[in-house]
């Protein structure tokens, strides 16, 4: 396997001169670059289980010095760091040796044959600390979600429970970065979890077909222990509920509100309707831009109903349409009602129907008045009005419709906003 090197420094040419050495000594490396400045961090939950060695400058952290080496040694399993520094002394290496390192450079004194020397002694203790993994059953441990076994992947924790699968926390050994596993919890060849597991394949093919910078990046569809998986992109923000414990500004409502109809146009465009809009199912990035995830109850527009029963309800009521909640005729119609809902939220901090029963918040959405938005937020309201018609045939008839009518109310700066962050 080709040696993985994983380097972190906050100058592009340094990156670039220690990925020229190990490139020439291994003509296969693979070498991630990792700018601390504009990239931050890295995850606590983050190992570097993918990697053989791990090339740290000094100036990461905000003391500039041993903090970052510090942690990394305290990550289980955490490969090799060789430790350099821009202004490196005596000291400095005795202390970088002290705190864990495998190695130091001063970055003016480097020589390729010391450096490359090195990097080799790094990857062979790498090695050395698998094969112990192995040995001792933590490696099998680690990559246990549940009763089942995937390969290449380390389980960090369980995220939530379903009634079809469950979501699990993982580190991608392949791709180097934290992501989400969605595991189908019915194996495929029990013929009473093929309709589950139908769906469950069905929204991976949905999602997979669509690069769009606000739909939920897709990285690989899996079957391990005859359990289907999907592992997809991780939202350490978490998601838009979080952020509705209270009104937000209308401004940053309105950022939201073009990015998930930009989303939404690029789905429909497709054939898809998500048909379970709602908070939970927005995520959030650190540059602002949100996602949408969990087609589990997406559908195509020209697929029979050969895997969800006609007449069947789907959805969150909170969020529904009125066609939804009767189990009616849907279309694209339908998903800009929930997006309409959720604007509705972000710019008041509370839903526009509540009552004591799911069904009596379904009889709402069809039969009470339109909900109604501050006199301070009055311009919007005839927005709101037209996302939340009760009949289909007075909303916005496509989510291209609804960003034509954004573009027209909503200042163009805050749309600029919304578009620089796709």
């Amino acid at each position: 396997m080709p040696i993985r090197v994983l380097v972190i420094d906050a100058n592009a040419d340094y990156r670039r001169l220690f990925g020229h050495h190990i490139g020439s000594e291994w003509l296969d490396a693979l070498i991630v670059e990792h700018d601390p400045v504009s990239q931050g961090g890295l995850p606590r939950e983050f190992t570097a289980a993918g990697f053989d060695v791990v090339i740290l400058d000094s100036a990461a952290g905000s003391d500039g010095r041993l903090e970052w080496l510090r942690d990394f040694k305290r990550r289980p399993g955490f490969p090799p760091v060789i430790f350099v520094a821009a202004d490196g002394d005596e000291m400095l290496a005795a202390r970088a040796i002290k705190s864990g390192a495998a190695e130091y450079f001063p970055k003016h004194r480097i020589r390729h044959q010391e450096f490359v020397q090195a990097v080799r002694e790094a990857a062979r203790e790498r090695k050395q600390q698998l094969a112990r993994q192995v040995r001792t059953g933590a490696r099998d441990k680690a990559s246990q979600f549940g009763s089942v076994k995937i390969r290449g992947m380390r389980c960090v924790r369980q995220l939530a429970l379903g009634g079809v699968s469950s979501v699990y926390l993982a580190e991608s050994e392949k791709l180097g970065i934290l992501l989400v596993l969605k595991v189908l919890r019915q194996v495929p060849d029990v013929a009473e979890g093929k309709n589950t597991f139908d769906r469950f394949i069905r929204e991976y093919e949905l999602i997979a077909r669509i690069d769009h910078p606000n739909v939920v990046r897709i990285y690989d569809l899996g079957v391990a222990d005859d359990h289907a998986y999907i592992a997809m992109e991780y939202f350490p923000d978490g998601d838009l509920r979080t952020r509705l414990r209270g009104p937000m500004p209308s401004e940053t409502a309105l950022v939201y509100l073009a990015q998930i109809a930009e989303a939404l146009a690029a789905i429909h465009a497709v054939g898809v309707l998500h048909r379970d809009l709602k908070p939970g199912n927005v995520m959030l990035r650190e540059d602002g831009s949100v996602a949408l995830i969990d087609f589990g109850l997406a559908r195509e527009l020209r697929m029979e109903a050969e895997i969800t029963e006609t007449g069947e309800i789907f959805g969150t009521p909170y969020y529904m349409s009125p066609e939804q909640g009767h189990a009616d005729h849907l279309d694209e119609r339908a998903d800009l009602y929930s997006l309409g809902v959720i604007f509705y939220e972000m710019l008041t901090g509370k839903k526009p129907y509540m009552a004591s029963t799911p069904m009596a918040v379904i009889y709402m959405h069809s039969h009470a008045p339109l909900p109604r938005l501050d006199p301070g937020l009055a311009h919007l309201q005839p927005l709101l009005d037209r996302m939340m018609a009760k009949e289909p045939g007075e909303r916005f008839q496509s989510a291209e419709e609804l960003l034509d009518v954004l573009a027209l109310l909503v200042p163009e700066q805050t749309l600029q906003q919304a578009r620089s962050l796709t």
